[in-house]
């Protein structure tokens, strides 16, 4: 069986997520330890005690890049893996890239908390907004953005699998165009909560403050390819992972895309580690012939291992 690891972003998080790996793999505690050192904070604490604090994206993506990384360190200490190639949505590529060697945990754990603060501080707080759309072609959801533009930036953001897409930009701009969505056919518009309007223009200031960041970390080319979000390709060089990784602060995740390049390199299945079960959910959406699995307990680590191993 060929497969693709991939790993989740923001939206996935739960309270009380992976205690049952926890309880059972070691490697969870100290992935979580080194990830609450290096930007002093207990992790953990929040995962199971707060979920305010828990969806605040400055704590939400280092707390999801332990989470992605954990599930992928007790899957590697289980079983040999070879995967096709990696990727994740949106803060979840950064976990691919730790993955893959790319990058250090200690230092992307850094990263991402940077990362969060330039988003969170680009964009007034209660002045942007995302929403998901259900039901409308993509084309459709990008016309209909255009329209609602005359009252405020507003952007499709996500294209998450056909029929799927998420927009974001300012509230009231967000706001109508989910009105016009409901009206061109859409079976929902459902305004998320989120802290900072992703992937849309409104980051562009934050991307161009971000890449210093980003130019201060010492990257390598990783031993798994990574597929990013911006083109849904690999990068040849370290020059290219930076200014993806800085693109893809302000313009749209292609994960249709990404998914349709896995199944086209002949990937039959693909294994999301981290909480949640979004990125397998979005899967056979995307391409019928696809499978996806998410591991997210001790039991769907072990049949995730049973088929690796059965390969």
């Amino acid at each position: 069986m060929k497969y693709s690891i991939v790993f989740p972003g923001q939206g996935s998080q739960s309270l009380g997520m992976l205690s049952n790996l926890r309880s059972n793999f070691s490697v969870v505690d100290e992935i979580f330890q080194e990830a609450s050192d290096a930007i002093d904070l207990d992790l953990w604490r929040i995962i199971n005690e707060d979920q305010e604090l828990l969806n605040l994206t400055e704590n939400t993506q280092p707390v999801m890049l332990a989470a992605g990384y954990a599930t992928y360190k007790v899957l590697s200490s289980e079983v040999s893996l070879s995967p096709i190639s990696i990727a994740g949505h949106s803060l979840g590529e950064y976990t691919a890239l730790v993955a893959s060697g790319s990058l250090s945990f200690f230092e992307a754990v850094k990263l991402v908390k940077k990362r969060a603060e330039k988003m969170r501080a680009a964009v007034p707080s209660g002045t942007g907004s995302m929403a998901a759309i259900l039901g409308l072609d993509d084309v459709k959801v990008i016309e209909i953005c255009s329209i609602a533009n005359e009252v405020g930036v507003v952007e499709a953001v996500n294209f998450n699998s056909p029929g799927q897409v998420v927009i974001a930009g300012e509230k009231k701009a967000v706001a109508y165009a989910c009105e016009l969505m409901k009206e061109a056919g859409a079976k929902r518009a459902l305004v998320l909560s989120v802290s900072v309007p992703s992937h849309c223009s409104l980051m562009k200031d934050a991307a161009m403050d971000f890449k210093y960041s980003i130019e201060n970390i010492n990257f390598k080319m990783g031993s798994e390819k990574v597929l990013h979000n911006v083109d849904a390709d690999y990068s040849s060089n370290i020059e290219e992972i930076k200014s993806k990784l800085v693109e893809q602060l302000y313009k749209p995740v292609l994960w249709t895309s990404t998914v349709q390049k896995m199944k086209n390199s002949g990937v039959e299945k693909l294994i999301e580690a981290g909480p949640g079960k979004v990125l397998s959910g979005l899967t056979r959406r995307i391409d019928k012939s696809l499978s996806g699995s998410a591991i997210i307990d001790v039991t769907s680590l072990k049949s995730t291992i049973e088929e690796i191993s059965n390969a």
